[in-house]
C-alpha cells in the first residue's frame, strides 16, 4: 500500500509530503491523520526547529476527498467531529509550519495551507474555495481564515463565485508570504525553514505564539501578551548568549534553553 504521507529530515527541518498523486493529493482521514502523526513526531524531536508541508508540482492538495465525504449525513459529521478531530493539529503545532504550495490548493487544500503559519507559493500555484459548486460551503476555515488574510471582498468573491486566485494575486492580497519559481520552490522553502530553525527554539515558539495572539485579541491585550513574553525571554540562556555574541561580534551558539 502506498504511503499517503512521506516524511524527510533536512538538518533541523522536518518535511511532510502529501503523496496521493493519483487523486491530486485530495485529503482524506488517512492523509490528515498521517500529517498529524508526522507533526507529533517533529514536535517531539528537539533537533527540529521548523516544519514544511508540501505536495507535488501539480497540487499541494486539490481539496478534501469528495468520494470520502459524499455519503456523510449530519450525525456522522457531528459525531465523528469531522475536521476538528484531526485537521486542527496543523494549527496547534507549536513549531512554525510553512506550506510550500505548487499547483492547486483548492477547498480543503487551501484551508490546510492557511492553517500553516505562512505560505510560500510556486509561480504555478492556484488557490480557491470552490465548495459552492458542490452544494456545500468551506468547513475548515475558508470563510474565517481567508477574509483575515485577503479581506472580506476577495474572500466573498472566491467563496461565492468559486474563482481561483493565482500566485501573483495571492501575494498581492496577503495570502502568501513569497512567490518562488516552481523549480526552486522546495529549495527556497527549506532554505527559509533552515534559517528559522537556526535560531533559539524557545524564542521561535514565543514569536509564533505572539503573532497568532494578534488574531485572537484586541491590540492592547495583544501588546500586553507580547510584553510579558518578551520579559520572560530574559530568563533564557539563549538570550544571554545572543546578546553577548552581538556585543562580542561573533556568531551566537544557541542551546534551545
Amino acid at each position: 500500500m502506498t504511503q499517503v504521507v512521506l516524511t524527510e529530515v533536512h538538518g533541523k527541518v522536518g518535511l511532510i509530503r502529501i503523496n496521493r498523486p493519483e487523486a491530486m493529493n485530495a485529503l482524506n482521514n488517512n492523509v490528515v491523520d498521517g500529517i498529524g502523526a508526522a507533526i507529533d513526531t517533529f514536535e517531539a524531536d528537539e533537533n527540529i526547529g521548523c516544519i514544511v508541508i508540501t505536495g507535488n508540482e501539480k497540487a499541494f492538495a486539490a481539496g478534501a476527498d469528495i468520494g470520502f465525504m459524499k455519503d456523510f449525513d449530519y450525525m456522522h459529521a457531528y459525531k465523528t467531529d469531522f475536521i476538528t478531530r484531526n485537521w486542527e493539529r496543523v494549527k496547534t503545532a507549536r513549531k512554525p509550519v510553512i506550506a510550500a504550495v505548487a499547483g492547486f490548493a483548492l477547498g480543503g487544500g487551501c484551508e490546510m495551507a492557511m492553517m500553516c503559519d505562512m505560505i510560500f507559493a510556486a509561480d504555478t500555484a492556484k488557490f480557491g474555495q470552490p465548495e459552492i459548486r458542490l452544494g456545500t460551503m468551506p468547513g475548515a476555515g475558508g470563510t474565517q481564515r481567508l477574509p483575515r488574510a485577503v479581506g472580506k471582498a476577495k474572500a466573498m468573491d472566491m467563496c461565492l463565485t468559486a474563482r481561483m486566485m493565482d500566485a501573483a494575486e495571492a501575494e498581492k492580497s496577503g495570502l502568501v508570504a513569497r512567490v518562488i519559481p516552481a523549480d526552486h520552490l522546495l529549495e527556497e522553502t527549506l532554505k527559509a525553514a533552515t534559517t528559522i530553525a537556526s535560531f533559539s527554539l524557545p524564542v521561535i515558539m514565543m514569536i509564533k505564539e505572539s503573532v497568532n495572539r494578534a488574531y485572537e485579541s484586541s491590540l492592547n491585550e495583544g501588546l500586553l501578551f507580547e510584553r510579558r513574553v518578551f520579559h520572560s525571554a530574559f530568563a533564557l540562556e539563549d538570550q544571554k548568549e545572543g546578546m553577548a555574541a552581538f556585543v562580542e561580534k561573533r556568531k551566537a551558539v544557541f542551546k534551545n534553553r
